[in-house]
Formats: structure tokens, C-alpha cells, sequence
């Protein structure tokens, strides 16, 4: 395999604030950093997340409990994931300082890094002993990680995993396969399907990079696909790119949910609460709101691992963290609140007042030896704990890569590429063009992506 070459960081800013966007313990805070606050009292901070239900509980718990024994307050915008993408990417590049923290995942950490646009939180981290950041998962640890440096905190992991109706699956006398691959779930969703009720399936088709290309990648991978070959040839036209995409479109398009072109994590969650659909393909975190009080399906969903083609597994690894800003002028105050959000103590605190299936988890491994949380999570703890644990992003698919990723390629351009093929993939999705035709446009569009590289 030829040697890796590290991405371009002059290009990050321009690729990431073009289209990064259109898109997947105690309150002590430690010392160092680099940059305190330059009131010396902050006395609020300005926190940007997506609108996921688990942004959502923290947003209702904070004033309550963080702000109440800190003194801090939070100002929070809450947007969804191709808006707050955008946004992020545009204040974190011009180090405008508008916002203190935001979500960010282990896509943009390398290159927001390298940037300098994310305040190192090492220090923090190993100055605060409530904290324990000996207790993340570790290869949740490894992906907020630059050269031994950390520069953000998981608020919650997950990989990838199929989410099915065990009630339904029973009534047709089906059963799903302890290891299931695509075709035998396409054969599933066929035979399930009720075309004036409930669809076969559920998969992502709204356009960007982490909504339709985050399971369609992985899709891609197991079926002996790649973005790139270790030479920096883009492969997107490939055979057995175009094999994988045209079975993901005629899946959805055959036994999918309604308005699939438009459904991205969000309203698939809705049709599978909904009981609008019998499959989900998706996140592992997911789960707890399935399994959530008061959800209509809770205690009627199975967990089985990501279908395979070709590889032995085919989970994605992501998680949804704290960064702080590099101008901001309120590093500890940022770093108090990060600390309570990401700990154990929070997780408990969610469990208490919300319920345990709703806790962010995928992050600690405290949190798979609670006995709190795995007498209500047991249905998919383990599950999700497993898949998280056999993700490769170094070795996701057949054949060597140049760059890390599993549901994404690690390198600033990607954002922008995969954006731009999704359009035509929700086209296609909607019956609109011929999926060769979009992999062919794409091929051009990634093979000058790649010449950079070379």
C-alpha cells in the first residue's frame, strides 16, 4: 500500500465553509487550554447544536441543573443537521466567535484542527477528575484525537445497525437472520411490504454528504465499492459503486417510505415511531428513542448488525461532540459546560428525570456496566456497544484506502463531492435520471477531488 498523504489544509476552509453543511462527571473545569476567560467571570456562553432529541433533553435539563449550580448560562441554537453544518463551518472558519461551543463530529475535527480553528482541550481533560476521560470508548476517544492532542468531547457515539418490527416480523412469519446481508434484507422487505400501509423499509434520501451518503456509503463499501483506491483513483463509476447505488435506489424506491427523496434520520425516525415502516437502516442511537416512554413501538423493536455483501461487518462510526472555538474568549466556562453535558453525572441525571433509554450513550464504557440503564436498554445496549466496538475506519470495505472514514472519506473536500453527487441520488430516488448517469458526473467531479492528492 502506498504511503498516505495527509490532505491539503489550505483548501479546508474554502471546501468545508462552501458546503460542509448539506449534510450525518462534575462541572469543575480542569486548567490550561490555551485561552481562559477574558472577563474572568463568564457569565454565559453561546452553544450552537443540531436539533436531535438528545440535543433536545440537554436544552431542557440545563437551566435546571447546569446553570443552577454553575451560574453559567446557555444560550443555545438549535438547527437542523444541514443548517448547523453550514453554520458552524462559516463562524469556526473566519473565527468570528460568534458561538463558544458547537457540535461537531469526527469528520471536521482533523481538518478544524489543523485549522487551528478548535481550542485543544487536553489540559481541561486531564485536569478535571470528575470528568474521567480514561472512560470514553476508545475508538470514539481515537476519532476526536489529532497527534495526541484532544479537541472535542462526545456528547454521544454510534455506529450503524438494522432496526426491524419483531411484532410484525412475527405475524408474517418471518425471522430476521442473526447476520443478515442486503439481498436478504431487500427479500424481507419485499415480502413485509403493504404498499397502503406499512412500508418495507425505511433508508435515507435526502440530499448531503451525512444524510442520504452516510448508510448509502456503507452500502458502497460492503459491496466492494470505494470513493478512492489507495493511488488516489476515484472509483464512484466503478461497478461496484454503481451495483451498490443502484440497489440502494431500487430498495427504496420499491419497498420505501413515502417522500423517500426527502427523508433523512429525522423523518425516517418519525415513520418507524409511526409504525409507518417495519425496517430501519440507520444510527444506533436511534434506539433510545424507539424504546423511549410513550413511544408507540417501545419493546416491539429487534436490533440486528449492519447488513453485509462482502465484508464481515459494515457499521459506520460517528459521534455527535463538543469543540470550543479557538477565539473564544470563554474557554473554561465552555469547558464546565462540555464537562457536565459528556459525564456520567449527566447520564444519570437523563436517566432519572427522562428515562434511561433516552440517555446519549455510545460514548463511556461506564455506561454499558450501569445496570440502570441495561435493565431498560438491554434490547439494543449490547448491540450498539458491538457495533461501535468493530468499526474500522482504517479497513471499512475490500481493498486499501488512502485516507481513514467508513460513512465519509477524511479529508475536507469530501463534504462538498458527496453533496453534490446526493442531489442527483435524491433525483434518482424521486425517478428522475439513471443512477449510471449521476455516478458518471460524480466520477468527474471526484477524480479532480482526488488530482489533488496525487
Amino acid at each position: 500500500m502506498t504511503a498516505r498523504r495527509r490532505a491539503p489544509l489550505a483548501l479546508a476552509a474554502i471546501s468545508t465553509v462552501a458546503l460542509a453543511a448539506t449534510a450525518c462527571g462534575g462541572a469543575g473545569g480542569g486548567g490550561g487550554g490555551g485561552g481562559g476567560d477574558a472577563s474572568g467571570e463568564a457569565q454565559s456562553i453561546n452553544v450552537i447544536m443540531v436539533n436531535n432529541p438528545q440535543m433536545e433533553d440537554l436544552q431542557q435539563l440545563t437551566a435546571d441543573n447546569f446553570t443552577a449550580d454553575t451560574g453559567i448560562q446557555v444560550n443555545f441554537t438549535v438547527q437542523p443537521e444541514n443548517d448547523v453544518r453550514a453554520q458552524i463551518a462559516q463562524d469556526f472558519a473566519a473565527q468570528a466567535g460568534q458561538y463558544d461551543v458547537a457540535t461537531i463530529s469526527n469528520y471536521e475535527v482533523p481538518f478544524f484542527a489543523a485549522n487551528g480553528w478548535l481550542a485543544p482541550l487536553t489540559d481541561y481533560a486531564e485536569g478535571d477528575d470528575e470528568f474521567d476521560q480514561s472512560d470514553i470508548l476508545e475508538p470514539i476517544a481515537a476519532g476526536l484525537t489529532v497527534d495526541g492532542e484532544i479537541y472535542a468531547e462526545p456528547f454521544y457515539g454510534e455506529s450503524s445497525f438494522l432496526m426491524y418490527r419483531t411484532d410484525l416480523f412475527e405475524e408474517a412469519g418471518l425471522t430476521m437472520p442473526d447476520q443478515p446481508t442486503w439481498q436478504e434484507v431487500a427479500d424481507l422487505a419485499a415480502q413485509i411490504d403493504d404498499p397502503s400501509g406499512t412500508r418495507g423499509i425505511c433508508l435515507r434520501g435526502l440530499p448531503g454528504w451525512g444524510q442520504v451518503f452516510a448508510p448509502l456509503t456503507t452500502v458502497v463499501n460492503t459491496f466492494g465499492g470505494t470513493w478512492f483506491d489507495e493511488n488516489w483513483d476515484a472509483q464512484v463509476n466503478a461497478p461496484e459503486f454503481v451495483e451498490a447505488t443502484q440497489f440502494y435506489v431500487d430498495l427504496v424506491q420499491q419497498h420505501g417510505e413515502a417522500g423517500a427523496a426527502q427523508a433523512g434520520f429525522t423523518e425516517c425516525l418519525n415513520d418507524m415511531t409511526q409504525g409507518n415502516v417495519a425496517m430501519w437502516y440507520d444510527a444506533t442511537s436511534a434506539a433510545g428513542s424507539l424504546e423511549a416512554d410513550g413511544s408507540p413501538v417501545a419493546g416491539q423493536i429487534g436490533y440486528a448488525p449492519a447488513p453485509v455483501v462482502e465484508t464481515d461487518s459494515s457499521g459506520w462510526l460517528y459521534s455527535w461532540a463538543w469543540g470550543v472555538q479557538a477565539a473564544s474568549e470563554k474557554q473554561d466556562a465552555a469547558w464546565q459546560f462540555i464537562s457536565w453535558a459528556s459525564s456520567q453525572e449527566y447520564e444519570e441525571l437523563v436517566g432519572s428525570e427522562l428515562g434511561w433509554s433516552r440517555v446519549p450513550a455510545g460514548k463511556r464504557s461506564s455506561t454499558y456496566e450501569n445496570q440502570d440503564y441495561l435493565d431498560v436498554a438491554g434490547a439494543f445496549a449490547e448491540a450498539t456497544e458491538t457495533a461501535i466496538s468493530s468499526a474500522d475506519p482504517n479497513d471499512p470495505g475490500v481493498q486499501p484506502r488512502p485516507a481513514p472514514g467508513i460513512q465519509f472519506v477524511a479529508i475536507p473536500e469530501f463534504a462538498d463531492l458527496a453533496t453534490g453527487i446526493s442531489e442527483g441520488i435524491s433525483s434518482n430516488i424521486a425517478g428522475q435520471g439513471s443512477v449510471q448517469e449521476t455516478l458518471d458526473q460524480g466520477q468527474e467531479d471526484a477524480q479532480a477531488v482526488a488530482d489533488r492528492y496525487k
